[in-house]
């Protein structure tokens, strides 16, 4: 099958997909968690009255809901001192005779922007590392470049997703979700590199060939096993994501979302972002 003679559609559907994720994050951002905004954290425990009645009990606080069960609460606020809180939850025995934090965490706002920070630079490092080390391996910085292209395509898909889903699902990003990003990142690249690696071999071996048959037929060859690679994954996250706890859901999603794609850009945007590659540098020359 001539997978290559739909370039414009793949790239259509990559920037279908990207641009209100891009817009989202332009106009409202990602839905920050704790640990980057800086705010305290609490769980009680034996709650007998519902969670608005608990809420309202610490306004003064802005507090929001995170997590509730029949006889637990979870909240997150601004900084309060754990003495301040047990006050709040004392003020609440009447009606919640047992009731107790059995959770308490506070971070400050410098650690949360420091947590940023540290991100950030992670990201940046790991872009270089990638760029150098295949552009080193595969002896040609093409297959660098276009391997980080690939890389930041899966990056701004899952970033977007994440500003959607915050903006009308609220749902928040946490370190969780900075190590979902890192580790797709890494599937990824590992993805691209086995069609890069198919392109290399088989550009050696039929010297003389049309580029573009060459990247088709080594999509072809490796396109079986990618599938099967992912799905195996994807059928895991699914589970992970219906049927798993609470604290691991959108981590689980995060994952499920980068693994698809980037099972994607590694055969419909690295691979012919490679012909475009060759197509405008062939002409220069």
């Amino acid at each position: 099958m001539n997978w290559m003679k739909h370039l414009v559609i793949y790239f259509l559907i990559s920037a279908l997909v990207i641009i209100p994720g891009v817009y989202s994050l332009a106009r409202y951002g990602l839905k920050l968690s704790i640990e980057f905004t800086g705010g305290t954290r609490l769980t009680l425990v034996s709650v007998k009255s519902p969670p608005d009645v608990v809420i309202q009990s610490f306004k003064e606080f802005t507090p929001s809901l995170e997590f509730s069960d029949k006889d637990s609460v979870t909240l997150k606020m601004k900084t309060i001192s754990q003495d301040t809180a047990q006050k709040v939850v004392d003020g609440l025995k009447t009606d919640n005779q047992d009731i107790k934090i059995t959770s308490f965490e506070s971070i400050g706002p410098a650690l949360g922007s420091e947590t940023i920070k540290k991100t950030i630079n992670a990201l940046i490092i790991a872009s270089v590392l990638l760029l150098s080390y295949i552009s080193f391996a595969f002896k040609k910085i093409k297959y660098g470049i276009c391997a980080v292209i690939a890389m930041f395509h899966d990056t701004l898909v899952l970033i977007g997703s994440f500003s959607l889903l915050g903006h009308f699902f609220n749902i928040e990003v946490d370190l969780l979700f900075v190590t979902a990003v890192l580790t797709i990142l890494s599937f990824s690249v590992h993805d691209t590199i086995v069609v890069f690696d198919r392109i290399r071999e088989l550009t050696h071996k039929s010297k003389g060939s049309n580029y573009v048959s060459i990247v088709n037929r080594a999509v072809t060859e490796t396109m079986s096993r990618s599938l099967n690679n992912s799905l195996t994954i994807i059928f895991m996250l699914l589970a992970m994501f219906l049927i798993g706890g609470e604290t691991t859901r959108y981590f689980s999603l995060a994952l499920l979302i980068g693994t698809i794609t980037g099972t994607y850009s590694s055969t419909f945007s690295a691979a012919p972002l490679l012909i475009v590659w060759e197509n405008v540098f062939s002409k220069k020359k």
